[in-house]
């Protein structure tokens, strides 16, 4: 079997090597693949400032609008699947997205900082990008960039195991009208607008896109509810049922530039979003959440505003509300505990309100030979102002819940969680320091003071070599942090998760070495290997007192290591290969187990191949294998999977009609994500998606 597995993890190596090969091919005769592939060799997500992405002083990956458009992708997460060291799980809870990289995983995997256009969009309830954020609309990207490793030194909070850029389209990308629809399997129906030109003196960018979805509907065979009904000897449990993931949404964007300045407006509606396997890890077809996200944004650059300085500031809103219109069935009726029977269900809808403004600035001075320094401020507001729950039960003494006869509102007492308010004041340091022809050290320092929980500090350190003229080396040391989320400081009556308002970050110490080579003008091979430590991890332990639930507290260290190849080969004009592997080991200090839930090894592997004058068919090839379980958990390790997808599409230019068709998993593979530790709530874990076909219709003035 060992025999076997190494067999199958050198062939997609060697499968994930297409530029390693490219020696034996002749060179590019043209360079009309940058024209169709769009420009994906520069970031500045790296520093704040645009780099080649070769010499950029961090692991940073760049995905562009014609990239997402060949994988044939509908959904942002199937984008993020095919970055190196970066799997994208999915939780019980409401279906929501998991980022899950280098190993570090968590229930809601709030270690992950998600920008758009640069603004963070973390919500302060559990510190990620909402457990009811959807999809996002993968027609309005322009490009995503992605940093692996620790950016806290320049992004603070949760740019912990990585940060990714979601960088919309402004008026230059989206020149023009275009008009599309789609449809496809799971009831999925979208239909997009977007139009950029000129409103006399503004540059203008506007999108508006609609849309529904059933969303995966495997079988959930056994949940929560099933062990209750075997314990207590009841026959509540809905399973084995269909896993409810459906969800509408509506999405608006709007982009007006003038000389210097850029303001952008955003709308995120997500309604009618089912609770997945269920809030609770029972089923319920019944309850339904909604979320509104309200963001703004008003920002001035000027690069060079003077000889030897260049400045830029902006500030930004977010409001974000998550409600229950129809309250979560957290056990379904009939359901019995030991403290009583919920003939109607055990009820529950807890609902939060929050305002986020931030605001920042920063300054370039070039004024030194050789050094290039920025040196930036900033002030966070983030109040969630508002909280109501309602439900049918309370609890006794030890935390066990006692039904009630009806839903009563615990909004002005032994609510889940009050009304907080943070505040953060931060300053950075940066110097990019040309030490020799071939040497850039980059450095940077930035300090964040908490209203909450005091100070943090976090350093970052990158050495890049260009070695020759087509190879660059990096050695990258960098420190990162997470605060504390509001639920897990100051959550107060939910026995079973209390909050702790004396929790410390978690932290994290990432060194990192990098090699980029350009095999040759249209090739390309990316090592990186890296370590890192984390400390202080966030955890829910059992309190003291036998039988009274469980507290957030500082517990625990978590260490790993591992390798990320990358590889891109532009073999002629016609056809395009790029494909990654990734390997990583993660062990938990406490236990000195395997820290569970993440892929040991993962594939990606893709093929772009234009044809008949204006075709493309683009099929890839995504593997994840060895996830194993933690401590605690005995069931067998999770399944490895493979999946096949496959893209047809066209690329024509304006007044034209272009059509993409998909088939995703055409193999019906069994992909299954796993359930939370100890299993015995889902005890067979969290069917995906079979086969899914999809139909895309585009229309450009």
């Amino acid at each position: 079997m060992k025999s076997s597995r190494a067999t199958r993890i050198c062939l997609a190596v060697a499968l994930t090597l297409p530029a390693a090969l490219a020696w034996a091919a002749p060179p590019s005769e043209e360079d009309e693949l940058t024209l169709v592939y769009g420009d994906s060799d520069s970031v500045s997500i790296a520093t704040g400032s645009l780099q080649t992405l070769r010499r950029a002083p961090a692991v940073a990956s760049v995905i562009t609008a014609s990239d997402i458009a060949a994988m044939g992708a509908t959904d942002l997460d199937q984008v993020l699947e095919s970055v190196a060291g970066l799997h994208v799980g999915h939780g019980g809870n409401s279906y929501s997205s998991l980022y899950i990289v280098r190993g570090i995983f968590s229930q809601f995997t709030p270690q992950l900082l998600v920008l758009q256009n640069g603004v963070p969009v973390t919500t302060l309830f559990i510190g990620n990008k909402g457990n009811f954020w959807g999809n996002f609309p993968v027609e309005h990207i322009s490009r995503i960039e992605v940093i692996r490793g620790p950016g806290s030194a320049l992004y603070g909070s949760d740019a912990f195991s990585g940060v990714i850029n979601i960088i919309t389209k402004g008026p230059a990308e989206a020149a023009g009208t275009e008009v599309g629809a789609s449809i496809g399997s799971l009831s999925t129906r979208d239909a997009w607008f977007q139009h950029g030109g000129k409103l006399g003196p503004l540059d203008v960018a506007a999108f508006v896109r609609v849309g529904t979805t059933g969303g995966p509907d495997g079988t959930i065979a056994a949940d929560g509810q099933t062990r209750n009904d075997t314990l207590l000897g009841t026959r509540a449990s809905l399973a084995p049922g269909p896993m409810n993931a459906g969800s509408d949404a509506i999405d608006g964007n709007l982009e007006l530039a003038y000389g210097q300045w850029r303001a952008r407006f955003g709308y995120k509606l997500r309604d009618k979003v089912q609770s997945g396997a269920g809030i609770a890890s029972a089923l319920d077809p019944v309850g339904e959440g909604r979320s509104e996200r309200i963001t703004s944004s008003l920002a001035w650059a000027s690069p060079q505003f003077s000889r030897d300085w260049g400045l830029g500031a902006s500030v930004s809103t977010q409001q974000y509300s998550q409600e229950i219109p129809v309250a979560y069935y957290l056990l379904p009726p009939g359901a019995r505990l030991p403290t009583g029977l919920f003939p109607n269900g055990m009820i529950g809808a807890p609902e939060t309100w929050e305002r986020n403004v931030r605001a920042t600035a920063f300054a370039d001075y070039s004024g030194f030979a050789d050094h290039h320094i920025r040196i930036g401020a900033g002030h966070d507001d983030l109040h969630l102002y508002r909280t109501r729950e309602r439900r049918n039960f309370t609890y006794a003494p030890n935390g066990s819940p006692i039904p009630l006869p009806s839903v009563a509102d615990f909004s002005h007492a032994g609510t889940f969680l009050r009304p907080h308010r943070r505040r953060i004041d931060y300053l950075y340091l940066q110097d990019e320091w040309r030490l020799a022809k071939d040497w850039n050290l980059t450095a940077g320092v930035r300090h964040d003071r908490y209203s909450d929980f005091g100070g943090t500090t976090n350093p970052r350190v990158a050495l890049v070599w260009d070695a020759s003229f087509d190879l660059t080396a990096k050695l990258m040391y960098g420190r990162a942090f997470r605060a504390p989320a509001f639920n897990e400081a100051y959550g107060e009556t939910n026995p079973v998760a209390l909050g702790n308002p004396n929790l410390k970050p978690e932290t994290d110490h990432t060194l990192e070495a990098a090699l980029a080579w350009q095999a040759q003008a249209d090739a390309q091979v990316n090592l990186t290997l890296f370590r890192y430590a984390m400390d202080d991890i966030i955890r829910l332990l059992p309190n003291p007192v036998a039988g009274t639930g469980s507290t957030y507290a500082n517990q625990g260290s978590q260490t790993g290591h591992g390798l990320e190849l990358e590889g891109n080969w532009n073999v002629n004009r016609d056809l395009r290969l790029v494909g990654n592997y990734a390997w990583q080991r993660s062990v938990d200090k406490t236990t000195q187990r395997d820290a569970g839930y993440a892929p040991h090894h993962h594939v990606y592997a893709r093929a772009d191949w234009q044809f008949g004058g204006g075709y493309t068919l683009s099929p890839q090839l995504n593997w994840v294998a060895d996830r194993e379980r933690p401590a605690g958990d005995l069931r067998a390790p999770i399944a490895d999977y493979r999946t096949l997808d496959l893209t047809v599409s066209t690329r024509r230019g304006k007044n034209q009609w272009n059509f993409s068709a998909s088939v995703r998993n055409a193999f019906n593979a069994d992909v299954r994500e796993p359930s939370v530790a100890p299993g015995l709530t889902l005890p067979f874990d969290l069917p995906m998606a079979g086969r899914t076909f999809s139909l895309q219709a585009s229309y450009k003035l």
